[in-house]
């Protein structure tokens, strides 16, 4: 019963870390209905650009997420207006796989010049530091990431649902063409929306850096497991990807303290297949085109 505890404990901390990367990855979806196939290389390019401020000016990885989000926003916004906008419309739902893939390669290809292909890891003074709670350890670094999601995700929801901005990404969600006509810029709304999700996995790779090894080739690993969050949760709701991440990540930290780290990560393949067997869209997704 101890090990299953624990298990749990260590789970839904690493759950919010794994939230706020689909959070990211499931709202593209909703603004553009674009499947961002990049998400995952966002993620390591953050991590990497957190430990460069590391060890070139020694600025703390949390520290260092007000820059690395700028900067991953900026590159966002340029990626939307560069290579997903020029796409005809009734195309890109298509076409953005590809497009997205290319720009995950290519992301792939800079970070392998710039950082070599060797992993790389942050270590700070307080890396391997615990409490211990009850008898339960609770990694420092593991809380901390989970408070700094649940502040990241508060503020996305805020954004969302009390601005300007989050009005006409709902309008943009629930009826593209009725936003146009109401005076929403449809294409001013995507580039900010794949700017914040850009933003978000620059917040989340500070963490992931902290939290494990990566390198240039890490993002393939990751973008499979946003895909399988965001398909959990359904397509273009924020919600269910928190939901998702959390089922994800608990029932993975349970089965590798309970039975083999190895069957982890067959585990939450099995619950998908078993949950879209009886809910094809989801847990929270619509028939609408999102349900942010």
């Amino acid at each position: 019963m101890h090990s299953l505890i624990q298990a749990l404990i260590l789970g839904l901390l690493t759950a919010g870390v794994y939230a706020l990367m689909a959070s990211g990855q499931t709202l593209i979806f909703g603004i553009m209905k674009v499947v961002n196939l990049a998400q995952g290389a966002m993620v390591i390019l953050g991590a990497y650009l957190a430990y460069q401020l590391f060890t070139s000016f020694g600025l703390d990885p949390f520290l260092a997420i007000p820059i690395t989000t700028v900067v991953m926003f900026a590159l966002g916004v340029a990626v939307e207006v560069c290579f997903l906008r020029p796409l005809k419309r009734e195309d890109r739902s298509e076409l953005s796989l590809l497009v997205t893939f290319a720009v995950a390669l290519l992301v792939e290809g800079v970070m392998s010049v710039v950082w070599k292909t060797n992993y790389r890891s942050v270590s700070t003074s307080y890396s391997n530091a615990s409490w211990t709670v009850f008898g339960y350890q609770i990694t420092l670094v593991r809380l901390w990431g989970f408070l700094l999601s649940l502040v990241a995700l508060g503020l996305l929801y805020l954004l969302l649902n009390r601005t300007r901005f989050g009005r006409a990404v709902r309008a943009t969600v629930q009826n593209p063409d009725a936003a146009r006509l109401l005076g929403v810029e449809a294409q001013r709304v995507s580039a900010l929306g794949f700017g914040l999700g850009s933003a978000t996995a620059a917040a989340a790779g500070s963490v992931y850096g902290l939290l494990y090894p990566f390198n240039s080739g890490s993002h393939y690993d990751l973008i499979s497991l946003l895909l399988s969050i965001v398909l959990l949760g359904g397509l273009g709701s924020v919600v269910g990807a928190v939901i998702g991440a959390v089922i994800v990540s608990v029932s993975s930290a349970v089965v590798a303290s309970t039975l083999s780290p190895s069957w982890s990560g067959m585990t939450y393949f099995v619950i998908i297949l078993l949950i879209l067997l009886l809910r094809p869209r989801g847990l929270f997704g619509t028939a609408t085109r999102g349900a942010i």
